[in-house]
């Protein structure tokens, strides 16, 4: 059985600050149960533009506010209940609230190492 809490990770390598926000990778890789589960905050008043070209990621909305937008411009608004999944390795942007961060509990398959940042400062938007 593995219990391990925010604080617990926060004293980690596995509390990323990847740029527009925190991710605490509650579950990772060498915990060998095949999926990562992270808390990520999204801060309000940011925008995005990420992929995950190795990962499928299911992001479950426990609180605040924000939205995702396809590359079609497709603009879905995402509150507290609502889930969005990229089951296609889908680039797009997500965006925090205008006055709420957006909080997520996000689920990676295959599960992440723990470190990885994103590096949005690229042009064709962040991945790994």
């Amino acid at each position: 059985m593995i219990v391990r809490s925010l604080k617990d990770v926060e004293a980690t390598e596995h509390f990323v600050e990847w740029g527009n926000g925190t991710s605490h990778r509650l579950l990772t890789g060498k915990d060998g149960v095949g999926f990562t589960v992270c808390h990520t905050v999204v801060r309000a008043n940011t925008v995005s533009l990420l992929q995950y070209r190795n990962h499928l990621e299911a992001c479950y909305c426990i609180a605040g506010e924000g939205e995702v937008e396809d590359m079609d411009g497709n603009v879905f608004p995402i509150r507290k209940g609502d889930i969005y999944v990229l089951d296609k390795h889908d680039r797009h942007f997500l965006r925090g609230g205008q006055d709420k961060d957006l909080i997520l509990v996000s689920i990676f398959n295959p599960p992440l190492n723990g470190t990885e940042c994103h590096k949005l400062n690229d042009a064709a938007g962040s991945s790994y």
